[in-house]
Parts: structure tokens; sequence; C-alpha cells
């Protein structure tokens, strides 16, 4: 920002004072864009809250609701002091208050940037929150009658059906879980134990090479299969190993990413052409009427 002592007339100082007026009034509603944005992506995040292990992957959009809130205040103020500054006798007043108002617009322009910085970094803590976040949710996938619990397995469903996505990673970490709840299996049936159960236990948990019915592709020519996926004779003409399975291929985790990365540009771009706005506007602002 320029601070500059010019000598106007009264006639370009009320000019002056109006175009600066309309370009606070702008920032104002840029403002309420940061706002949004920032209330946005809280929402987004909020949605998916159950499959995020890090609370704090929501220091982004608190810092553009706060940036945002702060933009409205300011640029309010500083309209206010561009009306006024069209008269001398109501300038006189806002004198001692331009140069701390300059230096604050300075923090906010850099609070600006520090935001696009922040939308465009958080990836990787992102992809970090998305593993463990969904590696938890899945394993309390069979947990519905579990106070707590119960909603993970509607919550995963939803999640593989709307983003088209099956498992952490892929479909093959269905089959490291017990997803199927003990109370819908009869442990005493023998072919309960040799049909739905793979051969290498692991302490005692029912390991099954099938996924949930939500991974199902409902683009694909036969009827879904879900169970014995890696079990060539147990399906009519089908090869594990060169038929394309008609459950997704992509892990949530990967689709998450995509999603809220997606989002993240988006809003990194806009608040980016906000900060230069504010720049530009700011660099008008910094001007000293005598």
């Amino acid at each position: 920002m320029a601070v500059l002592k010019v000598t106007f007339t009264k006639y370009k100082r009320n000019k002056l004072a109006q175009i600066l007026w309309l370009l606070n009034w702008l920032s104002v509603m840029t403002g309420i864009v940061l706002f949004s944005l920032g209330l946005f992506l809280k929402i987004e995040i909020k949605k998916r809250i159950e499959v995020l292990a890090k609370g704090e992957i929501s220091s982004t959009s608190n810092m553009l609701i706060s940036v945002g809130l702060i933009a409205c205040v300011i640029n309010f103020l500083g309209g206010k002091i561009c009306y006024d500054c069209s008269d001398v006798h109501r300038y006189r007043r806002w004198r001692l208050v331009l140069l701390p108002y300059i230096a604050f617009a300075f923090c906010f322009t850099f609070c600006l940037l520090v935001g696009v910085f922040m939308c465009y970094t958080t990836r990787k803590e992102l992809e970090e929150s998305l593993y463990l976040g969904l590696r938890e949710a899945i394993k309390f996938y069979k947990d519905t009658d579990i106070p707590g619990r119960c909603f993970l397995k509607k919550t995963i469903d939803m999640l593989q059906m709307h983003f088209q996505c099956c498992g952490n990673n892929s479909f093959r970490d269905w089959f490291e879980i017990q997803w199927i709840s003990s109370r819908y299996l009869n442990m005493a049936s023998r072919e309960v134990m040799e049909t739905y159960c793979l051969k290498n236990n692991i302490d005692g948990k029912f390991l099954v090479d099938g996924v949930p019915f939500s991974c199902c592709n409902p683009n694909s020519p036969r009827p879904c299969i879900q169970h014995q996926l890696t079990n060539n004779t147990a399906h009519y003409n089908y090869d594990v190993l060169t038929e394309e399975l008609n459950v997704w291929m992509r892990g949530c985790r990967e689709a998450l990413l995509d999603y809220y990365t997606h989002i993240m540009r988006f809003i990194g771009l806009v608040v980016l052409n906000i900060w230069l706005f504010e720049v530009i506007g700011g660099q008008k602002s910094g001007i000293h009427w005598k």
C-alpha cells in the first residue's frame, strides 16, 4: 500500500472519495463471499466428519470465516472514512485513525495471502486424516447395535454409493476386516465356516472375500458379484485375474481427496483474486488528503 500526501481540489477530492467509497463497498461484498466460502467448506467437512481423523482440518474454513467477517468490518469502516473525506471538516475526525487503519489493512491482506496458501497446502494433511478416519470407520461398519457407532454403516454405504468408491484404498480393504456382524452369522454352522470365511482366520475374526452391497457398480452388465470375489469356481464364466470386477475399483480415500482438493483449489483461486483486488484497492485507499 502507498502512503502519500497529495493535494486535491475539492472537486477531485469528492470524485476520489466516491470511487474509494464504491471500492470499499465492493470489498464488503468480497468479505461476504469469503465468509460464504468458509461456511460452505465447513459444512462440507462437517458432512464427512465421521471419516476424518483430525478435527484441525477445519482450520482453513475457520480462517476464511474469520477473514470474511474482518473484511466486512474494515471495508465498511473504510467506506465511511472515504465518504467523510469528501468534506474537509468531517475528514479531520478521521486523521488520527487513518494510519492505524492502513496498518490494519496491511495485516488483513497478509491474512488473505495466508488463506490462499492454506487452501493449496492442506492436501497432505487431508489425505492422512482421510486415511486414518476411513480405516477406523470401516472397522466399525458391523457395529450397528452399539451406541455411538450404529450410524457408521449407513455413513459408509452412502459414501461409497455417492462417490462411487469402495474401501479405503481399494475394495480389498474389506477382506481384512470382519464387516458382517456376528449376530447375523451362525457360528455353529459348518457352511458358514467353510463358505463365508477365509481359511486364514485372524484373531477369531470372520474374514470374507466379499464387499458390502454399496460397492456394487450399477453400470456392470452382469448381476453384482459381491461375495467370494477371489473364487473363480463360485461364479460362472468368471476370472478374478482377467475380468473387470463389477464393484467400484477406486478407493474412497482417493475419491474424497479429489473432491476436497477441487473445492480447496476453487476457493484458493477465488481468495487469490480477492487478495489482488484488495491490494489494488488498498493502494488507492492509502492516500492522505491535505
